[in-house]
């Protein structure tokens, strides 16, 4: 779809400013959907040029859809955002330093999973021999900003193994039926700190009749790529993924990292002037599932073990907005005995992460940070959600905040009721 296509639908009604992160958090115009489209498409008809007064609200820009969901004319705004980005990037190329960051991390560590393997061995070693003590004790890490500092604190213990790494290609179900195949994607980041969470994913699949195929030859889904306008970068990816996972011959392609699944479900705009890849993308990108929503599709069985637990959810803008999942997880934890649910203010209000905006973005990132924890409610003891960036944020909050409440998956909950039901046989 061409920009004109995408900006010439709205109507500028407003209905978009209610729910805003930006716009609510600094109440400028400009940092409003209505006010970003205005300016791209000033951008795109030559009225104003492609400079900071535009390209600083639309990097400002969460990317969290929560305007499209409310838009009444269906402004596609994540895709206009992402193909303007693309624009700047192309006719403002980073030089000196950003040059080498961008490049670094997006084009040399994230799309190679042995350069992923040797961040994981780096981590792991840092987190188990005394260096990690050291560090801290020595007041070095004083050094970093303060966001990256919680960001240090939170960060899971990498596991001793990947789960791309230890699941076989091939895992059939414990029962000789089979409600079909699904190839795991296992991510990047996803991989590296929650591997476990992989690894619960694989295991809840095949305890409800599924077929789990684990394609070796996978890589990093090109999500942040596209977020920052490397769309190049983000192509070459997603050609590498459709033919691997398209090889697969799986029945579905299950992710549980709600940015990935979003990302991988709109494969088919990265190739929209090639008739030829489109087509392929349109095929994998029909097979993507997250993984609440091929359990509910299928049919899942509901655990026969109690979890007593007060849990909240928190919907992850891009399970939520873009990819309009929001029953399949309540329904999941609602499944589990003993599961008492609250639900709170403003669930599908984004936490600040938004892929690496915490970094980019700390400020902002921060403001929304405390309006999410100041939403969870007191009684809740797990808060519930389907991204793992998510999850680094709002544990970065309650822990600042100095709550007592843990943070999990939606599918590690699952797991845990199956793995309790086993074990009370």
């Amino acid at each position: 779809m061409g920009l004109e296509e995408l900006y010439s639908v709205c109507v500028h009604c407003g209905f978009c400013l209610d729910v805003c992160p930006t716009y609510q958090q600094t109440g400028k115009e400009n940092e409003s959907p209505r006010g970003r489209v205005y300016l791209m498409k000033a951008a795109v008809e030559g009225t104003i040029p492609l400079d900071e007064s535009v390209n600083d609200p639309v990097f400002n820009c969460l990317d969290c859809r929560a305007c499209e969901t409310v838009c009444p004319s269906g402004v596609k705004v994540g895709t206009l955002i992402e193909k303007i980005r693309g624009l700047t990037v192309q006719e403002n190329p980073k030089t000196g330093f950003r040059k080498f960051l961008h490049n670094f991390f997006l084009r040399e560590l994230f799309p190679s999973p042995k350069r992923l393997i040797t961040v994981r061995k780096f981590t792991r070693f840092y987190q188990r021999s005394q260096l990690q003590k050291v560090i801290h004790m020595s007041g070095a890490l004083r050094l970093l900003p303060k966001y990256l500092r919680e960001m240090e604190s939170v960060l899971p213990k990498v596991t001793k193994a990947s789960a791309l790494s230890v699941l076989s290609k091939d895992i059939l179900p414990l029962s000789k039926t089979s409600k079909g195949t699904v190839a795991l994607f296992t991510g990047c980041v996803m991989d590296v700190f929650f591997s476990e969470i992989n690894m619960a994913t694989a295991r809840v699949a095949l305890r409800n009749q599924l077929r789990v195929n684990v394609p070796k030859q996978q890589i990093c889904c090109g999500a942040l790529q596209v977020h920052a306008g490397d769309r190049d970068q983000a192509r070459k990816m997603a050609r590498h993924n459709i033919d691997v996972f398209l090889q697969s011959g799986a029945d579905f392609i299950v992710v549980n990292a709600a940015g990935c699944g979003a990302a991988m479900k709109e494969y088919p705009e990265l190739f929209h002037d090639d008739l030829e890849e489109q087509e392929k993308a349109m095929q994998f990108s029909k097979k993507v599932r997250d993984i609440t929503e091929v359990l509910t599709e299928v049919g899942f069985d509901r655990p026969k073990a109690r979890l007593e637990r007060t849990i909240t959810y928190h919907d992850a803008c891009h399970l939520a907005h873009a990819q309009h999942i929001r029953t399949e997880p309540r329904e999941l934890l609602r499944s589990i005995e003993g599961i008492t649910l609250i639900e709170m203010q403003d669930a599908d209000r984004c936490c600040g992460s938004a892929g690496i905006y915490n970094i980019t973005h700390p400020d902002m990132a921060q403001q929304l940070r405390e309006r999410k924890i100041a939403d969870l409610p007191r009684d809740a003891e797990v808060v519930a959600m389907g991204n793992p960036g998510c999850m680094l944020q709002i544990q970065a909050g309650i822990q600042a905040g100095g709550l007592e409440m843990d943070v999990v998956h939606t599918v590690e909950l699952l797991d845990e009721a199956y793995r309790l039901e086993r074990a009370e046989r």
